[in-house]
């Protein structure tokens, strides 16, 4: 296997573009849960139900708001894959830590990305018999943060960060999709997403999307907000199409207002990121 080939096969699949996706996890509420009465996207109560107090969707809208402020942590789930970080404009720096598969994985890879404008820096661990067999492991496990050149990383999402576009999941686009919810309790909700738009926002790669067919135009969903109306959870439950399974993405954001600046890696442990680094996630 090439380091091309692996990128193709791995970061296409993952990372923070992220085609992140799991099984759905038993202790998840669906969308199609007892709820308060239907909202469609404009606010409209259905036939069978008085309307609920409020315009949900705007609810939801204005939860995404602070996430544009850029200083808060964040958590993406799904298919053994995880990521996790936090962002501080103030700063202009994030950092994140993604783990994709695990000890049983015949490839897993760990990144660790720092962002501090303008520099970025990852520190890659590939691991598993199939990364065993790579002729060029040994220049990416380098054990040392690879310090990047940013015209060799401009608009990969992989490994680049966009300090104008601040919320790696996408929320806020994924929110205008919104096509229907309800209200399922204080600061709680649930209903069906067009995720058309999804691979803009980051959550689902094209090829997700696309697989999905119609059904991409009625994804359920659930979401939660914090006691100040901001977005605290978004799970997409992505039906089965084709060979590939019923699968979730789980989208956290927490300390808002509360996130502090990267701590830029120890001098000497930088180095400069070889080329392999470069064609595996391009």
């Amino acid at each position: 296997m090439t380091v091309r080939r692996l990128s193709a096969g791995l970061v296409a699949a993952a990372l923070f573009t992220p085609g992140l996706a799991a099984c759905n996890s038993s202790g998840t509420p669906t969308a199609g849960s007892t709820a308060s009465p239907t909202v469609s996207a404009s606010g409209a109560p259905s036939p069978s139900g008085s309307p609920v107090a409020g315009d949900a969707k705007q609810a939801l809208l204005d939860s995404t708001k602070e996430i544009s402020n850029g200083n808060f942590r964040f958590t993406l789930a799904g298919a053994g894959s995880t990521a996790e970080g936090q962002v501080h404009q103030p700063s202009q720096s994030a950092s994140m830590k993604i783990a994709i598969g695990g000890p049983s994985s015949d490839l897993a890879m760990k990144l660790d990305v720092i962002h501090f404008k303008p520099d970025s820096w990852v520190k890659l661990e590939l691991s598993g018999p199939t990364a065993n067999s790579l002729p060029a492991i040994k220049q990416l496990n380098l054990g040392k943060y690879q310090h990047l050149d940013q015209t060799r990383i401009k608009g990969n999402r992989s490994l680049g960060f966009d300090f104008e576009k601040v919320d790696p999941a996408g929320s806020a686009v994924l929110t205008q999709g919104i096509t229907e919810v309800r209200s399922t309790g204080t600061g709680t909700y649930a209903g069906t997403i067009d995720v058309t738009k999804a691979a803009e926002a980051g959550s689902l790669n094209a090829a997700t999307i696309a697989a999905l067919g119609t059904q991409a135009k009625t994804v359920p969903f659930t979401a939660k907000v914090d006691p100040q109306g901001r977005l605290s959870e978004l799970v997409l439950q992505l039906p089965a199409a084709g060979q590939t399974a019923a699968q979730e993405i789980r989208m956290t954001y927490s300390d808002y207002g509360a996130a502090t600046a990267a701590q830029k890696p120890p001098a000497d442990q930088v180095v400069e990121a070889p080329a392999e680094l470069y064609s595996l996630f391009n």
